[in-house]
């Protein structure tokens, strides 16, 4: 293989690398907004519930535990995936740093 071969094989797979960690950076913004949503949905759901006179909160209620719960499951998917996507995060950094100095040591 030619050195210019080299080069552009290693250049385009730094560009590869940057665009996987971009996308894992992305990902966790989406999670973190995700799990500020359902915290905000939980209050508000919550809020709502304490503000219906006493007589009404029986028909209410009884969806209300089972909507809350699911709201809890999704919470802690996206609570594991987040600790989950940390590791993968450094991985991908590592991994652009040896993809640079890669392309820098054929450029040079």
């Amino acid at each position: 293989m030619s050195r210019s071969s080299e080069y552009d094989a290693a250049y385009f797979t730094l560009l590869r690398a940057l665009e996987e960690r971009d996308d894992l950076l992305r990902y966790r913004e989406l999670l973190q907004a995700e799990l500020a949503r359902l915290d905000a949905f939980t209050e508000a759901t919550q809020e709502a519930d304490g503000a219906l006179p006493r007589k009404l909160r029986r028909p209410v209620a009884g969806t209300q535990k089972h909507l809350l719960e699911a709201v809890g499951r999704r919470r802690t998917v996206v609570l594991d995936e987040q600790r989950r996507l940390e590791e993968r995060i450094a991985a991908a950094e590592g991994f652009v740093r040896e993809c640079e100095e890669e392309v820098a040591s054929l450029r040079g």
